[in-house]
């Protein structure tokens, strides 16, 4: 055969091929996906799933047994303002310090229509976490919905005490759909002077001592305990909040990556439930690193927030398979 009939061979090979390609991705790829790209679609479901091989309320991820998918080290939640079909629309707030305001914002489904409806996760609708980029100035609240007027705002009295870059964090489920975290940037107005981050086990909150304890490891399952303590004597009246004896919040130092783990071992029997001063957390990090955390609990009806700073040495590079 001559060269150019050759070449002709080729190119018509390479169309045909390019064809079956194509034809196969509009076959597998989900409607959002085609509208969006197959790699946007890859990174949102990567997100769903948290640092700890849970999603961001605790609850085991599955492993997708069609695709044989599994959580792996380099897996993140709460880095960007879409995921899971939903979106984060602009958040409007005080723009300067000391400026009394409303915080607010709107959660759209995958046609642009504000959501309505949503399943409670650990006894709220929606949590919002807003946290200053350089992790000071940390907040876990949960605002209120406007449901009886169907534009899906939520909103919650806000005044900053600092200026800086913000990330506005909201974790939620909507009806009938699985959990997910979304953020945005809320910058603010004022003189900014960042906070460097440096290596702390041990705070002192509303007068209690609160230290923690154990080791992050890249890749795999870490135990960290909490202790409270009152002069030195454990406190063993911790009372239920949100569904449990204390929540966690880490945020990875450089992009605020998101997880949010809960204690081990059993729930509170019952609203007068005490437990303390230990509570332990199951976490899992997804790389070495720089760890800002975040421990809310609470006593004689008023919560405290204790924050710690914890550095991950390197370890596996995937995370163990969830059975």
């Amino acid at each position: 055969m001559n060269t150019t009939g050759r070449l002709g061979l080729y190119g018509a090979g390479l169309a045909a091929a390019f064809a079956v390609a194509f034809g196969a991705a509009g076959l597998v790829a989900p409607r959002e996906a085609a509208a969006q790209g197959a790699q946007h679609e890859h990174s949102t479901q990567q997100e769903e799933k948290s640092m700890n091989g849970h999603d961001a309320h605790g609850a085991a991820v599955q492993e997708d047994a069609d695709h044989g998918a599994h959580a792996t080290a380099e897996t993140t939640a709460g880095v960007s303002l879409a995921a899971g079909g939903y979106t984060l629309a602009p958040v409007s707030a005080p723009v300067a310090v000391g400026e009394q305001g409303q915080l607010s914002f709107r959660i759209l489904d995958g046609s642009g229509a504000p959501v309505t409806a949503y399943r409670p996760q650990h006894e709220k609708d929606l949590h919002l976490i807003v946290v200053r980029s350089d992790g000071a100035q940390f907040r876990h609240v949960h605002p209120t919905l406007d449901a009886g007027t169907g534009t899906g705002t939520w909103s919650i009295p806000w005044t900053w005490s600092a200026a800086g870059s913000y990330r506005v964090f909201a974790d939620f489920a909507a009806d009938g759909a699985d959990p997910v975290t979304l953020t945005r940037t809320v910058d603010v107005a004022g003189s900014f002077a960042p906070v460097v981050p440096a290596s702390s086990t041990r705070t002192s909150v509303d007068g209690l001592d609160v230290g923690i304890a154990g080791d992050l490891v890249a890749g795999s399952s870490s135990e960290l305990t909490v202790t409270v303590r009152r002069d030195g004597v454990p406190v063993t009246t911790l009372q239920p909040y949100l569904g449990a004896f204390g929540h966690l919040v880490a945020l990875r130092e450089g992009d605020l990556a998101y997880l949010h783990v809960h204690p081990e071992g059993a729930a509170p029997a019952g609203p007068d439930a005490a437990s303390g001063p230990d509570v332990r957390f199951g976490a899992h990090v997804p790389t070495a690193g720089r760890y800002l955390l975040y421990f809310d609990f609470q006593t004689d009806g008023t919560v405290h927030t204790a924050s710690f700073v914890l550095d991950a040495e390197g370890g596996a590079a995937k995370a163990p398979h969830q059975h």
